[in-house]
């Protein structure tokens, strides 16, 4: 199917010029050739097809556009035809001719002819060539398929990338096109980016613009791509493993829930090997510290992220104990840094226990952790309340997405074995053993050893092994999910005196799991992992060591090891737990050899095309390239083993094995052929001697002859997971590609930047779609992981729904929405990045070595999937089969810094890997028109690759580059200038610009004409691929060589013979090139490139180069004319205002400066200051000239401000420079008429001098008035952030705070808010002295900094409309600047209140600082020295300090905060400072903040000497504004808007006066509503500035909240300042009675009976407030209490300092016997009440406790019943009371305890009653201490045994013996008596006997 479209020709056109023509059908356009010098008809005489992939529907559209052509802007659009193709689709064939209308859709006389011929599937019309259909997948499923796809044609190749365009890149999955596809059919369309009306449209409706997409066309007419991949592609400078600044910071406030018993702890907050400590609590289990500690580290990134911060809380930690460990939390500092503004805040850490993993949670943390790099700046969130920060379960610190309920779980790592180790030895002792001896052992005692979460295991040392086998595994114990997020496995070599690392690889966590709902565990392998390091030969001191350690980019294999990774989650509650996390190692069965998938031999061939950019240090010895990609695959220096038992192990699917070390191969040359008829590697190139290019580099001579190398390898085949890593990538490429173009095209201020993103999500959703389909193959490949398996589940689940969300966003991608459906894209991108990085490996990355007299001197890493061959064309490798540009740098630490910029080689190579069996296309993508050179002649080896190429077929060009300016160059000289010229790099050829002198901004001008360039290969692909350029700035020094200032790289537009040298592609335009001195951009170069072939007849075809021919230039050749921009006059006005702190210059002052202004070399100078010390202002205010300026603002040249002193003899001295890059903010365009009305735009004109900020209204507007006025509904204030400080405004009113009348809480400085105020007024800093370089912490731009001018600059195009000059009151001599101040010195009184400071980094030992306020302004230096406050990181200060200045004199306020040190002098902690002359002159008028409302007595007076109604009559009569007209009924009239308010006052008697001052106000503070002058006006505020230390640039040392007041002296003075002291803590007595206790826990057996079942305890209750523990008080004991009972009638007395603001208790003490003065500690208000049992000869037993928080605890229970534990355990729910409210309550509070399984159980239970009163009613009505007078309470009625036995005897004996066993004792004396009358019985019966019986 098929549409043509036959465009004859447009008559009656108007005027004559050049006419282009664009026909647009479904969203493509194609133009018609231009047609030059037309008058009124356009013979264009040209057809249009287009293949199409559906049916056309009869309400689809054509669209032709007419336009006049220019060269340099864009089209002008004459008018437009749109037809609906009903009738063609019927008829098949229709002529017409038919007028054009223009953009308000009326017609005009010009009209159209055309012929449509509409061909469907039965051939009715013609046919079609096949190169003209596209190839649509089969499997599409239609739902989502965009028009775009039924229109590119396939071979619409880019002109600056091989990538294909959309439709044809998602031609996926079939097999690669030969080469010969792509030259079927014309030349590529030529598609139009701008507007591509994609939708089809109904009949008569207009198109709707929300539907349009913008495909990625690579034949667009610019090179924006090309130039955007080349240079995000070729980053020099490695920055990985370069030591940064880092701040950690770690603020710990309080502990809750701790577990144990009457605990003393302190918290350790560990980070690496350094440890801090808090001090120590006593008694208590929820201690409060708010300390505050700082860690600094100078490392590397990857080291930082990789330390473990630990928390931990230990018990009772003396100097002479250690303490026992209560409960450890830990965490990686990188999760910390990848936080939201890298902190956590008010965040809960949750204690466990690392010895016994059974036990639960051992307490809770309050802490803060803010991690700080270099230029971050640390926000304060908002605070939440403190119940919200109470509940604990909500605020726990953990990342989001981690589960409050972490498990533990065993992390299993298994080694199982390690192969290719390098051949070394760290002991000299074996070399000596091996050549006395002659002892061949391998010389290596490798081990792993695998750390994670600051733990570390071991393997056991396998001896003397180059392949040790281990099979052991390695188990942690660790929390999961952890939040640790790296695991670092690394080979070590054991050796007696130090072991040495010989490869690590890092095991990102992230990576191998995937936390969703259908997600997966940690799991990985059994997989190989390679090792990257140091290079492989052998050292005694290896210089590159941190690369084996992991830091930095590896150089070369080391190792690969077999590891698996696997994690299996704990049931803590089983008894066979082990509960130890302690690091285990034990055996595990051997795994088999297939396991990790079959092993396939691998070829890699390569060909060096071009080797050029030598450094030339090295460029005088023959060269030579090696290629390897693994120890023994290539490695020419180290020693190769060929692998002579791989064929045979092949066979039983196992590895290769090596052999011992065979012969080196020294050349390739010396090629064999092995039996068998296998071919043995060639890795290395033959030795050249390189020739010279220009004075910095050398090339080598591969001309015609192309040299090639090729390895054979073998390894396990896992292609599957590079290719889904490549699939993702390329759609990732795509998407980065695309959304550059988008940020492009809103940056450069094209139109319809939501079409292109349209676009980019079209393309994104059909790559997604593409992957499910792609990645799903090789299912049940050999040695398929989980991993795998997972992986790609997550995957394929990811990437249906982005494909489903990229359809979504597309709809809802509007102009308005287009920033922020960007910024949701950007999310896409780097997810799409995470997935594509592999974590298991396969093939090792490929190295490139530059090899010199024997020494490896630069190499590149190129990793191995880039250059996998796949028959799909997504899975292969981005560079596979291509020809690529790649530079080698230096190794490791060499590559740090100057040394790393400079290239020590570029390279042209084509590279080529995959298997053995299908290398049959290997040389597919070379260039064609080569033959093979074979090392052997002879039959049958067809299948060897060629050791060189011979090129015969080569192309000739000239290649013209049009260097037009560079800006913002890198500052290398002394004087803050350079001397800079560019260096241009193409192929073997170089060429220079002129020098131009001191400027940072040159404008060269110049054409650099390369002729006869010799480019091998086809025409075709050196016109789709061109090399790339590279250009590379010097700065030219009069002695020694010239300095290196950075590098960019282009490619340039390439024109063939047969190609018309005409618009669009030609001429090019100029477009802007970043430039990078290593990694940090330096500059941007304005230039274009063509490359021209030149064909037969040689270079008389080609273009002439028409430009001025400029004498004064001699042989340099300017930028031709279509190329350089068009020119317009501009003047340019300068406001000279004056020079503010201007340094010496070669150790003289500055004493008579001027200003020179230049701007495309012409200029004007300011007057000349007389005594820059007496008044550094310009008398001469404004001045101006007229220049020629392209009319692309884009391309307008910098403008560049030198300020010099001149000095007698008419010397003059350069200060310092100043460039300012982009003026567009300085063009001044006239207000528009309509505007005036429209008034809601009026301030979103770019016009620096009308006043007044481009700001969305948010009050709403009735217009209600016929005469068109205006009501503005006064809506609240928007809720802006009240200030919650500490501070008091005076003596009458103690309980306002500062947010009373503080309007606004600036978080950062007021300048940023209020844009610098530079509304009329800039300050440009000014510069001398090289810059500093990034890794260059000493030198900072900052120190650069000279002094600043201060001026501005108007600019507009000549001739500008009179009406501006017919105002009334138009100065002439003022230009565009109307109505500025004089600028004559001017008293002013300066007020500076500062209130407090927060986070001050610590200065002192202790861990503190003691803080004082240092204030400085001009000469004036106050300090506050004698009011240090001792001992605080937050200190509040409450100060005013009024100075009087003058300026300009006195213009910059320092405020400096110092620590004050009893010894030596005082240390800077931080300083801030503010420009106050900006802030005194701008029009938001920053000199007193405007108040909200308008009091004339009280805390909230009206400050400012000038009352509202008088500041509103000025502000208007300043603006020329009608008003204010004040009216009846309050109401206030300005220009067209009527405010309304109160007209009513209250003075301090109370009686009512009538006033406007309330309607003035609110006037003002809706200034920024007001049409023409309307601004924010600065309302009160207080503002919080970060405090900076000049050692320690970009690190915030602490931030101060402070104001600033000015009022001219001319005025009437102000009143006196408020009073902001903070305020003074109210003095309170609580007093505690403890009435009772009841079901306390009797702890001791009744000793009287011995009875174990009889328990009683002896309680006596002890009490203390929070912070006082040394004031702690104690009932008198209850003895001998046997129900848990006891009555006390006892009263506590805990006076305490109380701030109710902060509700917090102040307490002023000295820290130790040796501290020098009292430190002052503010404490939550809490009581603690302990129960204890006491025992007379050993420790007293601790039974139970209760805190109460007393401004929120629970209401106590009415009887001891009601009294339950729910009381402590269910305390957010319950309602609490404050006893600052409630003064007096009385109830029942639980006693409770943890028990041995830590959970919470009732102890017991107290009667108290609290009374809070203050300290002079205390004083009115005193009362005793215990039962004490005065006022004593009565005795406790305890029952008798409540008594000491040993102080009563004889009443123990009756209440505990005769009580108890009063019958026992009875029937024992009882028994008594009957066994002494039984005695005395059996004593006297012989004796009665016998008298008996004597008869006696």
């Amino acid at each position: 199917m098929a549409l043509a479209v036959h465009l004859k020709s447009a008559s009656d056109l108007r005027g004559k010029g050049d006419r282009i023509a664009r026909v647009t059908f479904r969203g493509l356009s194609f133009y018609s050739r231009v047609l030059e010098s037309c008058e009124d008809e356009a013979r264009f005489d040209e057809v249009f097809r287009w293949p199409i992939g559906s049916k056309v529907d009869g309400s689809e559209m054509l669209e032709i556009q007419v336009l006049n052509h220019s060269k340099v802007f864009t089209n002008r659009l004459i008018g437009t035809f749109r037809m609906v193709l009903q009738k063609v689709v019927e008829e098949g064939q229709l002529e017409v001719s038919d007028t054009l209308i223009d953009d308000n859709n009326a017609a005009i006389q010009t009209s159209v002819s055309i012929e449509i011929k509409y061909q469907t599937m039965d051939g009715s019309v013609k046919v079609w060539s096949d190169g003209e259909f596209l190839d649509i997948p089969e499997d599409c499923d239609g739902t989502f398929q965009f028009e775009t796809e039924s229109l590119l044609s396939g071979h619409s190749q880019g002109s600056g990338s091989k990538e294909r365009s959309v439709l044809s890149a998602m031609k996926l999955g079939k097999t690669r096109m030969s080469k010969d596809d792509h030259k079927k059919g014309d030349d590529p369309a030529i598609l139009e980016t701008e507007d591509l009306d994609r939708k089809a449209m109904r009949l008569g409706r207009a198109i709707d613009p929300d539907n349009i997409s913008l495909a990625s066309v690579t034949a667009v007419t610019t090179n924006v791509s090309n130039k955007r991949s080349v240079k995000t592609r070729y980053q020099m400078e490695s920055s990985s493993g370069k030591p940064v600044d880092y701040q950690i910071s770690v603020n710990v406030i309080e502990a809750r829930q701790l577990v144990g018993l009457n605990m003393d702890p302190v918290v350790c907050v560990e980070i690496g090997d350094e440890k801090k400590y808090t001090s120590m609590k006593e008694s208590t289990n929820c201690p409060y510290y708010n300390e505050y500690f700082v860690f600094d580290f100078h490392v590397p990134p990857d080291v930082m992220f990789d330390k473990i911060l630990k928390i931990s809380v230990i018990h009772s930690k003396n100097l002479l104990r250690s303490g026992t460990l209560v409960g450890t939390f830990k965490l990686d500092v990188g999760t910390v840094y990848s936080q939201p503004d890298h902190q956590f805040y008010h965040k809960w850490a949750i204690l466990s226990d690392h010895d016994d993993i059974t036990a639960g949670c051992k307490g809770y943390v309050k802490c803060d952790i803010a991690v700080v790099g270099k230029g971050d700046n640390i926000k304060t969130p908002h605070k939440a309340s403190e119940t919200d920060e109470d509940d604990i379960e909500g605020n726990l610190l953990l990342p989001e997405g981690v589960p409050a309920e972490r498990q533990w779980a065993r992390f299993y790592v298994k080694i199982y074995r390690a192969e290719g180790l390098p051949k070394m030895n760290t002991s000299i002792m074996a070399n000596m053993k091996k050549a006395f001896i002659g002892e061949n052992k391998d010389l290596v005692d490798p081990y792993v050893q695998v750390q994670f979460a600051g733990q570390k295991g071991k393997t056991s040392v396998q001896k003397s092994s180059y392949e040790p086998i281990w099979n052991e595994h390695i188990v942690f114990t660790e929390m999961f999910p952890p939040l640790c997020k790296r695991m670092k496995v690394q080979i070590r070599d054991s050796d007696k005196v130090n072991d040495v690392a010989i490869g690590t690889h890092f095991i990102d966590l992230r990576k191998i799991a995937n936390d969703g709902d259908k997600g997966f565990l940690p799991t990985l392998g059994p997989a190989w992992v390679n090792m990257y390091g140091s290079t492989r030969n052998y050292t005694l001191m290896d210089e590159h060591q941190d690369l084996n350690e992991g830091l930095g980019e590896g150089v070369s294999f080391r190792a690969r090891l077999l590891v698996s990774v696997a994690v299996e989650i704990l049931d803590t509650t089983s008894t066979e737990i082990v509960s130890s996390t302690e690091v285990k190692v034990e055996p595990v069965s051997n795994i088999s050899e297939s396991a990790t998938g079959k092993v396939e031999e691998f070829f890699l061939f390569g060909a060096f095309l071009e080797a050029t950019m030598i450094d030339r240090k090295i460029g005088d010895k023959p060269i030579s390239f090696e290629v390897n990609n693994r120890c023994n695959y290539g490695n020419q220096l180290d020693g190769v083993s060929k692998p002579t038992g791989a064929k045979k192990k092949k066979k039983e699917g196992g590895t290769e094995s090596e052999e011992d070390e065979s012969e080196l191969i020294q050349n390739s040359s010396d090629e064999e052929v092995e039996e068998d008829g296998d071919l043995v590697s060639v890795s290395s190139t033959p030795l050249l001697k390189p020739v010279i290019t220009d004075r910095n580099y050398f090339h080598l001579p591969y001309f015609e002859k192309k040299p090639c190398i090729y390895i054979k390898s073998w390894w396990q085949d896992q292609r599957r997971r590079l290719y889904n890593s490549n699939i993702m990538d390329k759609i990732a490429d795509k998407l980065e590609e695309g959304l550059n173009d988008v940020q492009e095209i809103i940056k450069t201020e094209k139109a319809f930047p939501e079409r292109r993103l349209r676009g980019v999500l079209e393309e994104l959703s059909i790559g997604c779609s593409r992957f499910v389909t792609l990645a799903n193959k090789d299912q049940n490949q050999a040695g398929r992981t989980r991993l795998d398996r997972e992986r790609l589940k997550s995957c394929m689940r990811e990437m249906e729904s982005m494909s489903q969300q990229a359809k979504t966003i597309r709809t809802q991608v509007k102009k308005k929405t287009v920033k922020d459906k960007l910024k949701l894209v950007l999310n896409f991108l780097q997810r799409l990045r995470f997935l594509a990085d592999e974590p298991q490996h396969s093939i090792p990355d490929v190295f490139i070595w530059m090899l010199s007299n024997n020494k490896r001197i630069a190499y590149a890493r190129i990793p191995s999937k880039d250059i996998l061959h796949s028959i799909v064309d997504e899975e292969m490798g981005k560079d596979c089969g291509k020809v690529n540009a790649v530079f080698l740098r230096l190794p490791g630490k060499k590559g740090f810094g100057p040394a790393g910029w400079t290239v020590q080689a570029k390279m042209e190579m084509y590279l080529w890997l995959g298997l053995s069996k299908q290398r049959k296309d290997f040389l597919n993508g070379l260039p064609c028109g080569f033959e093979e050179n074979r090392a052997v002649k002879g039959v049958g080896l067809q299948s060897v690759p060629p050791i060189s190429l011979s090129y015969n077929m080569k192309q000739v060009f000239q290649l013209r580059a049009h260097m037009y300016q560079a800006r913002s160059l890198f500052a290398a000289d002394s004087s803050g200038l350079s001397d800079p010229f560019a260096r241009v790099f193409f192929s073997t050829h170089s060429q220079v610009t002129e020098v131009l002198n001191e400027t940072l901004c040159p404008t060269w001008d110049q054409l650099l004409v390369f002729d006869n360039v010799e480019l091998y290969g086809e025409a075709a692909e050196l016109r789709d691929d061109p090399p790339i350029i590279v250009i590379e700035f010097y700065d030219q020094d009069t002695v020694g060589k010239a300095e290196y200032i950075g590098r960019t790289f282009a490619k340039p537009i390439t024109k063939m013979i047969d190609e018309h040298y005409g618009p669009p592609r030609f001429p090019p335009q100029l477009e802007y090139y970043q430039v990078y001195r290593g990694s940090s951009l330096a500059g941007d170069l304005l230039a274009a490139f063509e490359l021209l072939q030149i064909g037969p007849a040689g270079q008389a075809e080609l273009p002439p180069i028409d430009g001025p021919t400029d004498s004064e230039r001699g042989p340099i050749l300017p930028v031709p004319l279509g190329i350089r921009p068009v020119l317009s006059k501009y003047r340019i006005e300068v406001l000279f205002w004056g020079l503010r702190d201007l340094k010496r210059v070669n150790l003289a002052q500055v004493d008579r400066p001027r200003v020179d202004i230049e701007c495309a070399g012409k200029g004007v100078q300011s007057s000349l200051i007389q005594n820059y010390k007496k008044n550094p202002n310009f008398s001469t205010l404004v001045k101006w000239f007229e220049v020629d300026l392209p009319e692309n603002e884009l391309l307008h040249p910098p403008l560049n401000i030198r300020v010099v002193d001149c000095r007698a003899f008419g010397r003059y001295t350069l200060v310092g420079s100043h460039a300012v890059t982009s003026l567009r903010k300085f063009i001044y365009s006239p207000p528009d008429k309509n505007a005036i009305n429209n008034w809601a735009h009026a301030g979103t004109h770019r016009n620096t001098l009308a006043v007044g900020t481009s700001r969305s209204l948010s009050h709403s507007y009735t217009p209600s008035r016929p005469s068109g006025d205006i009501i503005v509904n006064m809506s609240p204030e928007p809720n802006v952030k009240k200030m919650e400080t500490v501070v008091k405004l005076d003596a009458v009113s103690q309980e306002t705070s500062l947010s009373t009348f503080i309007d606004v809480m600036y978080n950062k400085e007021l300048e940023s808010e209020f844009d610098n105020f530079e509304d009329w007024l800039h300050t440009f800093n000014l510069y001398r002295g090289k810059a500093g370089d990034d890794d260059d912490t000493s030198l900072t731009d900052d120190d650069r900094v000279v002094g600043r001018y201060k001026g501005s600059i108007c600019m507009y195009k000549l001739p500008l409309s009179e009406e501006i000059s017919r105002d009334a009151g138009f100065d002439p001599n003022m230009g565009m600047f109307q109505n500025i101040p004089h600028n004559d010195p001017i008293n002013v009184l300066v007020r500076v209140f500062v209130v407090r400071a927060t986070d001050l980094h610590p200065a002192d030992i202790n861990g503190k600082a003691d803080p004082y306020i240092v204030i400085k302004l001009g000469k004036t230096e106050l300090k506050d020295k004698e009011n240090y406050i001792s001992k605080q990181l937050n200190p509040v200060f409450g100060k005013s300090f009024d100075i009087q200045a003058t300026f300009p004199m006195e213009s910059m306020l320092t405020v400096s905060v110092y620590d004050w040190d009893l010894v030596g002098t005082d240390d800077l902690i931080g300083e801030t400072k503010i420009d106050l002359e900006n802030r005194f002159y701008s029009k938001h008028r920053a000199t007193c903040g405007m108040a909200s409302t308008y009091s004339i007595h009280g805390y909230n007076v009206w400050r400012d000497p000038q009352k509202p109604t008088q500041i509103l009559a000025k502000l208007c009569k300043e603006g020329k504004l009608d008003g204010p007209h004040y009216g009846p009924g309050g109401r206030v009239k300005v220009v067209n808007r009527i405010f309304m308010g109160p007209t009513v006052i209250e003075d301090e008697n109370g009686l009512k006066k009538q006033t406007d001052e309330h309607l003035a106000l609110t006037v003002l503070n809706h200034w920024e509503d007001i049409p023409k002058a309307g601004c924010k006006l600065v309302r009160e505020h207080v503002e919080i500035r970060p405090l900076l230390n000049p050692e320690k640039p970009g690190i915030e040392q602490g931030r101060i909240e402070m104001w600033v007041d000015m009022f001219p002296m001319d005025m009437p003075a102000p009143g006196p300042a408020i009073d902001i002291s903070p305020r003074k803590p109210k003095r309170y007595e609580l007093r505690v009675i403890i009435w009772n206790t009841d079901e306390v826990i009797l702890e001791d057996d009744d000793y009287f009976t011995g009875e174990k079942s009889k328990k009683m305890s002896d309680i006596y209750v002890r009490g203390w407030l929070k912070g006082q523990q040394e004031d702690k008080q104690d009932t008198d004991v209850h003895y001998h209490s046997l129900t848990g009972e006891g009555n006390f009638n006892w009263r506590f007395l805990f006076p305490f300092d109380y701030l109710l603001a902060e509700e917090k208790i102040v307490i002023s003490k000295k820290e130790s016997m040796f501290s020098w003065d009292e430190t002052e500690y503010k404490i939550p208000a809490r009581l603690t009440l302990q129960v204890w049992d006491a025992d007379h000869f050993s420790a007293d037993d601790f039974l139970g406790a209760i805190e109460l928080d007393l401004n929120r605890f629970p209401r106590g229970a009415k009887t001891a019943k009601q009294c339950s534990i729910d009381m402590v355990q269910n305390e957010q729910e319950l309602p609490t009371i404050s006893i600052f409210k409630q003064k007096r309550v009385k109830g029942w509070w639980p006693f409770v305890a943890c028990d041995e399984n830590d959970e919470m159980e009732l102890r017991g239970k107290v009667e108290a009653e609290l009374h809070l009163i203050t300290a002079e009613e205390a004083e009115k009505n005193p009362v005793g201490l215990g039962r004490s007078e005065p006022d004593p309470l009565e005795k406790p009625n305890r029952p008798d045994t409540s008594l000491v036995w040993f102080l009563n005897p004889l009443k123990s004996i009756r209440y505990f013996i005769w009580h108890n066993y009063r019958w026992l004792i009875l029937k024992s004396l009882a028994a008594l008596l009957l066994l002494l009358l039984l005695g005395l019985f059996l004593y006297s019966i012989p004796g009665y006997l016998v008298k008996k019986m004597l008869g006696a």
